[in-house]
């Protein structure tokens, strides 16, 4: 299959096309030429893409989604969740292990990485830390690695044992390995509802206060520090969460971190009207909090950007803010929502944000507008609009609180394993 990318702006760091206007031929899979125009071999079999503002970066990666399958697929499947994330511009995914049963074993990395090959996105299973994510004891995280687990997390439930935590962070040196933790602790936040202040006060909810995400990240760090293991913290919410980063890195011990789209769209003050589509965890934060993450992705403290899909049923949204379970569908919104609350984005800072940092991060290939290189490619439109609807959405569950708003931005599609995948 040829496909011809007629005038895209290069949004590659890594490419010595970076930053200048091409047209791209790709001929099974792989970049042929790359030339101010092309027209020589051009005929009726060559799918051609043209859009104004055209842009072309390497494939998106998103370290934090939940596709629930196996186990949960009333919510999404493996097929349901591919799909969403070719239409929100994403080439890689890496799946939660919060399933059922959970990813904790060689025979559950393989369901997946065997199960996905011929789904449009490359689906990388995440293994637990711990047995079942149940935080008791270390889970097969050598076998997992062999079999395919891109890196070791409890996702939902991190790993409250600083202990446990310390042994696994020692274990992934033998192979290199990187663990993830969403910075909650449990004791602290167990019951609460909504981020502890003003605006959780005046609602009537119980809170999480703030205080319970820094500790984890001050004790993680500490962690790293004596371990000189690597560890991602993702769904970082506080400012003083990543302040505590910001130093972690300038002392140059191997953190990473990834914020979420919502993170940087919404506040505690947005849930006056008890959205449940806005209950999420970590819980969104103050104003302040959301400005201070802004600031942080645009000086390059923060990575990457993990949507953090967490699909729900109608059941568990369509009820009282107690009882509603944490989460929103993000993926086919996250660049539109990202580039609504930071249109100073330049489209090479996207491609960082999005694709590349993370790609470094748990060394899995990503594609380079460079001829000869694998073609594994994000087309988006920095000028035009998303609107998400309940016809368009991909996903099998609809908690999104971005339902028929206009954002800015549009994923235009993704070209991946030798085949254009078109919004």
């Amino acid at each position: 299959m040829k496909i011809l990318l007629r005038q895209a702006f290069v949004a590659d760091p890594g490419s010595s096309f970076n930053g200048t206007t091409q047209d791209i031929l790709i001929e099974n899979g792989v970049v042929v030429t790359i030339d101010k125009s092309i027209t020589s071999g051009i005929d009726n079999s060559v799918t051609i893409i043209e859009k104004p503002g055209l842009v072309v970066s390497p494939g998106w990666v998103d370290a934090f989604s939940h596709f629930c399958d196996p186990g949960l697929e009333h919510r999404e499947t493996l097929e349901s969740g591919a799909a969403t994330a070719a239409a929100g511009g994403y080439t890689q995914v890496f799946t939660l292990p919060n399933t059922q049963p959970v990813v904790s074993n060689k025979t559950q990395v393989q369901y997946i990485t065997q199960g996905t090959t011929t789904l449009p996105v490359t689906i990388r299973p995440l293994g637990t830390i711990t047995k079942n994510a149940e935080g008791k004891e270390l889970g097969e995280m050598y076998d997992m690695y062999n079999s395919g687990a891109v890196a070791f997390t409890d996702g939902l439930h991190p790993v409250q044992s600083p202990g446990l935590l310390l042994k696994a962070l020692l274990y992934v040196k033998a192979f290199d390995g990187v663990l993830i933790q969403v910075p909650v602790d449990d004791s602290i936040s167990k019951y609460g509802l909504m981020h502890e202040g003003i605006v959780s006060t005046r609602m009537g909810l119980p809170g999480i206060p703030a205080i319970g995400e820094e500790l984890v990240i001050m004790r993680d760090i500490e962690l790293v520090k004596y371990t000189g293991s690597k560890l991602h913290i993702t769904g970082v919410s506080t400012a003083k969460g990543i302040a505590l980063i910001k130093e972690a890195k300038a002392a140059g011990l191997q953190v990473t971190c990834s914020v979420t789209p919502y993170h940087l769209v919404f506040c505690d003050e947005d849930l006056s009207t008890y959205d449940t589509n806005l209950k999420v965890t970590p819980p969104l934060r103050l104003r302040s909090d959301m400005m201070a993450l802004r600031q942080a992705v645009l000086e390059g403290v923060v990575d990457c950007l993990a949507s953090h899909h967490l699909p729900q049923n109608w059941d568990n949204k369509t009820c009282e803010f107690e009882y509603a379970k944490a989460g929103m569908i993000s993926l086919q919104t996250a660049y539109a929502a990202v580039q609504t609350a930071l249109p100073e984005l330049t489209p090479a800072q996207v491609a960082v944000l999005f694709g590349t940092n993370a790609a470094a991060i748990f060394a899995t290939p990503t594609g380079s507008v460079t001829p000869g290189a694998t073609a594994s490619f994000t087309l988006f439109e920095p000028e035009a609009t998303t609107v998400l609807t309940t016809k368009n959405n991909q996903s099998k569950s609809a908690n999104s609180p971005f339902l028929d708003k206009t954002l800015k931005g549009k994923v235009t599609g993704i070209i991946h394993k030798g085949k254009a995948h078109l919004n």
